[in-house]
């Protein structure tokens, strides 16, 4: 009962982000995609950082800045890259890979065997995101494809990572997250005043749509993420990914009147299912199966010794 808490406050993070898209495009200056992302983590960070009251130690430093990188400076500024560049939702498609990515890291940072059913359901979640937000475009284009896949990428190794370095000692995920924002913010600084220029001038509206960004989406979105890491495994955490695209489009449909064809039903329906499978945790053997076959192993050497000594 526990553990299905944790899944579903950390399901609240992806679908927080679903609303995204919208609160962009309703509410926000048009065209500063940096910005929008700086906008994001530096406050947000910043707020937490001011609750959390505690700063990084030692090596936690360099940690903290790799994981600020990778989940929020790289990713932010990619995405939104992928985004611009790339039609019909295929930027979706393509980051809707990170299962698998993180399934492969597993295996060699957590030392987490892949498993046929979490590559399969990860297959089967990536292809409910395409026919949920796929649509008719031309040709492809290599850079979008290529930052697609980079933000992937990119989130899923700072996933991974948090969860194999996991907190220091009396440090909470709250902390953890502060951390995070606000070394991927001030990353994105830079690089948004120097390709977008100052910042756009702002109305009512693009300030509660900004605060919603900062606080909601972003502040309370990434605690539950970070805290949903340092409970369940990176998979099942990363099998949570789909509900993102999948809220848009639920968020499309409701409140900007996107019309939802049967096909799209349909791979909601399938993403969301391997979004279900993926929370299942393999089976384990249990304690006394350990024992039982550890007995066996020294019965079996002892018997061997007998038969070598005669």
């Amino acid at each position: 009962m526990k553990r299905s808490a944790t899944v579903l406050l950390t399901a609240l993070a992806p679908v927080s982000w679903g609303t995204t898209y919208a609160v962009t495009t309703e509410l926000l200056p048009a065209d500063r995609p940096l910005f929008t992302g700086l906008m994001r983590a530096l406050p947000a960070g910043l707020v937490l950082l001011a609750l959390a009251r505690v700063l990084p130690r030692g090596a936690w430093w360099g940690k903290a800045a790799v994981l600020g990188a990778l989940n929020i400076g790289a990713f932010f500024p990619l995405l939104f890259l992928s985004a611009y560049r790339l039609p019909g939702g295929m930027a979706a498609v393509v980051g809707s890979v990170g299962p698998l990515i993180v399934v492969g890291l597993s295996a060699g940072l957590l030392g987490q065997r892949p498993t046929a059913r979490s590559v399969v359901t990860g297959i089967v979640a990536a292809f409910g995101v395409s026919l949920v937000v796929l649509k008719a475009a031309g040709v492809l284009d290599p850079v979008g494809v290529l930052a697609a896949f980079a933000s992937a990428a990119s989130m899923s190794t700072g996933t991974v990572l948090t969860k194999r370095w996991g907190r220091p000692e009396g440090v909470g995920p709250l902390a953890l997250t502060a951390w995070q924002l606000t070394a991927g913010g001030l990353l994105i600084a830079p690089l948004a005043f120097l390709v977008e220029g100052a910042p756009p001038a702002l109305d009512g509206r693009a300030v509660g749509g900004y605060l919603y960004l900062a606080l909601a989406n972003t502040a309370v979105a990434y605690w539950l993420w970070f805290r949903g890491i340092g409970r369940l495994t990176a998979t099942q955490v990363t099998f949570l990914g789909p509900l993102s695209p999948l809220t848009a489009a639920v968020v499309g449909w409701a409140a900007l009147g996107q019309a939802l064809t049967p096909v799209q039903m349909a791979g909601m329906a399938v993403a969301f299912g391997a979004t279900v499978v993926g929370q299942f945790r393999p089976r384990t053997p249990t304690r006394s199966f350990i024992f039982a076959k550890r007995n066996a192993r020294k019965d079996s050497m002892d018997v061997t010794g007998a038969a070598l000594r005669r």
